[in-house]
C-alpha cells in the first residue's frame, strides 16, 4: 500500500479524478507494482472526501475501500459530537476509518482505538502519523479487549455494523455487530460515559426501553437529512433522557426536550394563517408534534399533517418558514413553476406536476396539505 503514495502514482490519480472509474477499471494499470484496483480505490476514496471528510485531502492520505467510506461519519457530525466530550482517556472500539476518533479525541490526552481488520487499522496509523496525531492502535475484536480489559476510560466510543452476515441492513441493538446489550454491563463498567452512533431509522422508545442507563439522545441531521442517532450512557442515576434535535449547516436552533414530554404535550389547531412552519427532519423524527406546537406557541393545521401556523412570525422555529395563502385549484395557472411540498395528502408531487400541469423549481412554492376542514392548498406569497 506504502508503494501507491510514490508521486508518480500520486500524480496519476489526482489526474484522474473525474474519470470514469468503471472504464478505467477496464484498463491495465501503468504501474506493474499497483494494481488498478487499488489505484481507483484511491481515486473513490478521494471523491469521497471532497464532499464527506475534505480535511484528508491533502498529500500522504490513504484511503480504505469503498465500504469503509461510506459507513464513516462526515467531519460535519464528528466535529460537531467532538464539542460535546472531553477528558482524561477516550476510546474507540470500532474505530473503521477513523473519522469520528479523529474529532471526539480532540478534547483528550490519551487515545486508543480498537480495530479487528488489520489493513484498515494500518491505513488509519498511517493517515494519522501524516496528520500529527497520537493515539495507541491496537488490532483486535473488541470483545477480546474488554474481556481482559482492567482500566477505566472517560468515554467509550462506538458505532456498531448494521448489517448481518448476508449483508442486510439490521436495526435492534441485539442484532448489530457488537451485540449492545450483551456488552452494555461490560461497557458501563469500562468507562464514565458511553456513546454510541446508530441508525437514523432506529426506534427511540425503543432505545429508552432496552438501554436503562441511557441519559441523553442526539438526532443529528446535515442540511435536513437525518443522518445518525447517538445515544449517551452513564452509570449516573439520572431520571430524565434529555433530547436534542440538530440540524447541521442550517440557522435551525438545536430544539431541546425531555424524552416522554411528547406524550402529555397539547396542540390546538387552528386554519391557516398568514406563517406556515415545518419543522426539520431532526423534529419529525423525534415525533414531537404536539411539543414543538406548544413550545413555539402555534397551531396546528391537522393531527397527521404535521404542519403549523401563526398569525405572527416566530423567529426561532426549528425548520421552514414560509408566508402563505390558500388559493383555490382552479386558480393553478398551467406551465406555472412551484416547488411543490405533500403532506397528508393523497397525491405525489410527480401526480400533482402532472395534474396541474406545473413546472418544478423556481421560487415559488405551493403546499398540498390537510386541516380538520379537509383538503387545502397553500400557495406562497
Amino acid at each position: 500500500m506504502v508503494k501507491i503514495l510514490d508521486k508518480i502514482i500520486q500524480n496519476y490519480i489526482n489526474a484522474n479524478l473525474n474519470t470514469d472509474l468503471h472504464a478505467l477499471l477496464l484498463k491495465k494499470s501503468p504501474f506493474p507494482e499497483v494494481s488498478m484496483h487499488e489505484i481507483v480505490q484511491q481515486i473513490k476514496g478521494k471523491q469521497v472526501a471532497l464532499k464527506k471528510f475534505p480535511f484528508l485531502l491533502k498529500d500522504g492520505i490513504l484511503f480504505p475501500p469503498q465500504l469503509n467510506l461510506e459507513q464513516s461519519s462526515s467531519e460535519k457530525t464528528a466535529a460537531y459530537k467532538s464539542g460535546l466530550l472531553k477528558g482524561e482517556k477516550f476510546i474507540d472500539l470500532t474505530a473503521g476509518f477513523g473519522i469520528d476518533a479523529y474529532y471526539l479525541s480532540e478534547n483528550f490526552n490519551q487515545v486508543t482505538l480498537i480495530e479487528q481488520n488489520p489493513d484498515l487499522l494500518e491505513i488509519v496509523r498511517s493517515n494519522w502519523h501524516v496528520l500529527g496525531k497520537k493515539a495507541t492502535f491496537i488490532n483486535q475484536k473488541l470483545e477480546s479487549f474488554l474481556e481482559k480489559n482492567k482500566e477505566v476510560f472517560d468515554v467509550i466510543y462506538l458505532d456498531p455494523a448494521r448489517r448481518d452476515s448476508n449483508k442486510n441492513k439490521v436495526f435492534l441493538l441485539e442484532d448489530l455487530s457488537p451485540d449492545i446489550l450483551a456488552i452494555q454491563e461490560k461497557l458501563l463498567s469500562s468507562a464514565t460515559q458511553v456513546v454510541i452512533k446508530l441508525s437514523p431509522l432506529i426506534d427511540l422508545k425503543y432505545l429508552a426501553s432496552v438501554l436503562p442507563a441511557i441519559f441523553r439522545i442526539d438526532i443529528i441531521a446535515v442540511k435536513n437529512d437525518v443522518k445518525e442517532i447517538v445515544v449517551f450512557l452513564s452509570n449516573e442515576k439520572i431520571k430524565n433522557i434529555s433530547c436534542n434535535c440538530i440540524n447541521l449547516e442550517s440557522d435551525d436552533p438545536v430544539f431541546k426536550f425531555i424524552f416522554g414530554d411528547e406524550e402529555n404535550a397539547f396542540a390546538e389547531y387552528g386554519e391557516p394563517e398568514k406563517y406556515i412552519y415545518i419543522p426539520n427532519n431532526a423534529i419529525l423524527k423525534a415525533g414531537t408534534f404536539n411539543l414543538i406546537s406548544q413550545k413555539m406557541g402555534l397551531k396546528k393545521l391537522h393531527s397527521n399533517s404535521h404542519i403549523y401556523t401563526s398569525h405572527s412570525w416566530i423567529y426561532n422555529f426549528p425548520g421552514r418558514i414560509f408566508e402563505m395563502e390558500i388559493i383555490d385549484a382552479k386558480k393553478i395557472q398551467k406551465k406555472s413553476q412551484y416547488n411543490i411540498i405533500t403532506k397528508n395528502y393523497p397525491l405525489k408531487p410527480e401526480e400533482i406536476k402532472k395534474k396541474y400541469s406545473i413546472k418544478d423549481g423556481g421560487e415559488k412554492y405551493l403546499i398540498f396539505t390537510q386541516s380538520k376542514k379537509g383538503k387545502i392548498i397553500l400557495k406562497s406569497v
